[in-house]
């Protein structure tokens, strides 16, 4: 009897300390979200693009949204319920909304403190245009995964009622050779359709203004033509090569170097394309265009000098050499670091005296970076004028002038809504408002 009490005794303790156990992890995980949060809240951060936001009241705190994400701490638990305590880390998988069992979680697009324009499109990609498509990175869609999905989705219910090929008329034109671009280009192929896709320079689209290395990719999709790629994580140069083979094995022809300035629809239905290299006839048009579009200029004196640049794509190259990079995002933050790391000399000039639209990862590397020596950033700072051996820049309201043999603008790029308004497609700005694109 004694050994029976002595065995129940000890099953008890140690579920008891199971549970304690259990508890003090899920307190101490309750605490590091709070202290994220709060970092979140002091240095205003706002979420790059697409976002969860949690009805706190329907929330059971179920943990379900946590364990989803693909991302790390993006969400966390506080007091039981769901809360955002990373949300610049956040790019847009949606999976916790699939995950939440009681539906207490929307997609939304922009902030009150920022909106963001999107073109409205239906279910189908379809716009207000009758015959104009838009998929990817424009409509929404910067995650690489969900833009290469829509645009198979598209070109899937495009085939299903695409008129018949007319002389001197294509079926589609794709403006784009991204991910988006790609992925619709190898559908219509495996289609049979009669297509043209256009970049204004080659295959990569977004993806070729990211630093060296940087991982880009998450998720596998199936191409038609070429199948599985098969790839839980990729990094830039890979994906990037894998795109080379997927052309190589298709066959799929791209028209690089041709810039796409005007779409418009003709009376009967059949769009003209204007380009740098003359116009193109389509009967139906994608635009898979990212939202940077033109990369957005500095104004000042001295921009036109062949020094200046407006991506990173060797920063071994650089080694030893003054180099300035402008901007405040994830994309001039992570120049500026690959930078230095490669032994350049680095300034990094910021508008703002904090970085309120990066990764937590990318400001706990700039503050390593800084640290260290590899990069000097200047804070509430806007470059004044750029000479061929130094550039000038007001910081903190001093002026410095700086030796300098490179500048890096990465201040992003002009939106196409003028050119998306000229075609005649209604441009929506969303402010925190729901956004549920067809296939999420």
């Amino acid at each position: 009897m004694d050994y029976v009490l002595l065995t129940a005794a000890v099953a008890i303790g140690a579920v008891i300390a199971t549970t304690i156990v259990t508890v003090l992890a899920q307190r101490a995980r309750e605490r590091q979200a709070e202290s994220e949060l709060a970092a979140t809240i002091q240095r205003g951060a706002l979420p790059p693009s697409l976002h969860p936001k949690v009805d706190l009241d329907k929330c059971i705190g179920s943990g379900a949204c946590v364990q989803a994400c693909p991302e790390v701490d993006v969400l966390g638990l506080i007091d039981g319920k769901a809360r955002v305590v990373n949300p610049t880390a956040c790019i847009g998988h949606g999976e916790c909304r699939v995950a939440c069992p009681v539906d207490a979680i929307t997609l939304v697009l922009g902030t009150e403190r920022r909106g963001v324009d999107i073109p409205f499109v239906a279910g189908d990609f379809e716009t207000n245009v009758p015959g104009l498509y838009v998929v990817g990175e424009l409509g929404g869609m910067g995650l690489i995964y969900n833009a290469m999905t829509q645009a198979l989705q598209c070109v899937q219910g495009l085939r299903r009622t695409m008129p018949p090929a007319v002389e001197g008329v294509h079926q589609l034109a794709i403006v784009g050779a991204g991910p988006a671009g790609l992925a619709a280009s190898v559908a219509a192929l495996d289609a049979k359709l009669d297509f043209v896709t256009l970049d204004q320079e080659s295959i990569g689209g977004t993806v070729l203004q990211y630093p060296r290395q940087k991982i880009v990719m998450t998720r596998p999709v199936e191409l038609p033509g070429y199948g599985r790629l098969k790839v839980a994580s990729i990094e830039k140069e890979a994906l990037l090569e894998a795109w080379r083979r997927i052309i190589d094995t298709t066959g799929l022809q791209i028209r690089a170097q041709t810039t796409v300035t005007a779409v418009r629809r003709e009376p009967e239905g059949v769009f003209v394309l204007e380009t740098t290299k003359g116009p193109v006839r389509a009967q139906r048009v994608i635009l898979a265009l990212g939202r940077r579009g033109t990369p957005r200029k500095l104004g000042v004196p001295g921009e036109e000098l062949s020094k200046v640049t407006y991506r990173l794509l060797e920063p071994e190259s650089y080694q030893g050499r003054r180099c300035l990079v402008v901007g405040g995002g994830d994309s001039a933050i992570e120049a500026a670091i690959a930078l230095g790391d490669e032994g350049a000399v680095v300034h990094l000039a910021h508008r703002r005296r904090i970085f309120d639209r990066i990764k937590p990862k990318n400001q706990a590397r700039l503050n390593d970076a800084t640290q260290d020596g590899r990069v000097t950033v200047l804070y509430e700072a806007s470059v004044s004028e750029i000479r061929p051996a130094s550039v000038t820049v007001q910081a903190e309201g001093r002026m410095l002038e700086l030796a300098n043999d490179f500048v890096f603008a990465m201040i992003g790029g002009v939106l196409p809504t003028a050119f998306l308004q000229a075609a005649g497609v209604e441009v929506q700005t969303y402010t925190g408002q729901a956004y549920a694109p067809a296939n999420m």
